[in-house]
């Protein structure tokens, strides 16, 4: 029988008693209450198709093999290691986002899916945590070696995968790594002149893709004239979502006795939240926001410590990245942001997703162990 006393040196044994458990713990329940909600919400999305009941119930369990395989996996490495994953994937999702550009399918107006084998793939999803890592091993090499040009190679990478995403186009997805690289490359040093300009290309960007990519301006005007309803599309599903937390209350309507995934198409993705607050009420709802507040502040906790320049980085790219898109799932959800399709980590429906968090996640959890030796 395997003993996990402090004494056990054991790969497995030491990876126990160095990884943060709490973090760990709350990753798992979220998983847990990610089965809970598939399981509540994908029955009627399904049927809609004239699928089975269980079809993305049997979906989600069959990716979550995977899932808890990449986190776990990846946690028990070592930081070198952790950058030459990191890399390697890097360079395979990047591919696969130039790919899309021309082999990609289209599914409402974007193609950012790759069919592998029968199954769809999203690039960008595998980009997003790797890109984080790479960056800030670039931005940590030239904090070591100033002739190191780490922080030019990072702009480049930048603006390259940043160009392919608007090209899908993506611009959630843009915007989501434009703030974790600016986080990254201002905790690496960013000089003043470069955060205002920052700032600047950010505001121009914004009137730029409201003027250029006409779904994102149909979103923010339904969300800054939602008297236009009937004139909106998208406007539909933010009021069908609204309803189900007001149907909900603070106990909620009881699993499966919900009415709202009868009507979205996206009650299992996108507006999975709002099936929690008609279900299982307020209650279910601030239980998540605790969990992914939680594991963000646990997170940057253990870097309080630390004095290696790229676990802080990288760590802090991921987190951000993590925290921002729960945030932006449930704020779009809650109508206190123009809609974005983008999943709430570990809970909404979706392979490529769910295995990228995993990735990102698990090389949090790697990166986070106590760690005794020098690591550089």
């Amino acid at each position: 029988m395997l003993s996990l006393a402090r004494t056990n040196t054991s790969i497995v044994g030491q990876w126990w008693w160095t990884v943060d458990r709490w973090t760990l713990a709350s990753l798992m329940l979220l998983i847990l209450l990610g089965i809970l909600l598939i399981m509540a919400a994908s029955p009627a999305v399904a049927n809609q198709h004239h699928w089975s009941s269980f079809h993305f119930i049997k979906k989600h369990v069959i990716f979550l093999v995977p899932t808890l395989g990449i986190m776990i996996g990846v946690s028990l490495l070592s930081v070198q290691k952790i950058k030459r994953l990191a890399l390697m994937i890097f360079v395979l999702s990047t591919i696969g986002l130039i790919l899309t550009t021309f082999m990609g399918i289209e599914i409402k107006g974007a193609c950012r899916w790759l069919d592998i084998g029968g199954m769809s793939i999203q690039p960008s999803e595998f980009v997003k945590p790797t890109f984080a890592v790479v960056c800030a091993w670039m931005f940590s090499k030239y904090h070591l070696n100033p002739s190191f040009p780490g922080n030019w190679i990072a702009i480049g990478l930048y603006l390259g995968i940043v160009s392919f995403l608007l090209l899908q186009p993506d611009l959630g997805m843009a915007a989501l790594i434009t703030v974790v690289w600016f986080s990254e490359f201002f905790l690496a040093g960013l000089p003043l002149f470069w955060i205002f300009s920052g700032a600047a290309c950010g505001i121009g960007g914004l009137f730029a893709a409201y003027f250029l990519f006409p779904h994102v301006s149909r979103r923010v005007d339904h969300f800054l004239n939602p008297e236009g309803g009937d004139k909106f599309g998208d406007r539909y599903q933010i009021t069908q979502s609204l309803d189900a937390f007001i149907n909900g209350g603070f106990i909620g309507q009881g699993p499966g006795e919900g009415t709202v995934k009868k009507y979205l198409p996206d009650a299992h993705a996108d507006f999975i939240f709002a099936v929690a607050g008609e279900e299982f009420g307020m209650i279910l709802c601030l239980v998540l926001v605790c969990l992914f507040a939680f594991i963000v502040l646990r997170s940057f906790t253990r870097l309080f410590e630390e004095n290696n320049t790229f676990i802080i980085l990288a760590v802090t790219g991921l987190i951000v990245q993590f925290g921002l898109q729960a945030i932006i799932n449930m704020a779009s959800t809650l109508n206190l942001m123009p809609t974005k399709g983008m999943t709430l980590p570990f809970i909404s429906y979706g392979g490529s997703s769910m295995m990228a968090l995993a990735l990102g996640m698990g090389m949090v959890l790697g990166l986070t162990r106590r760690r005794i030796h020098s690591y550089e």
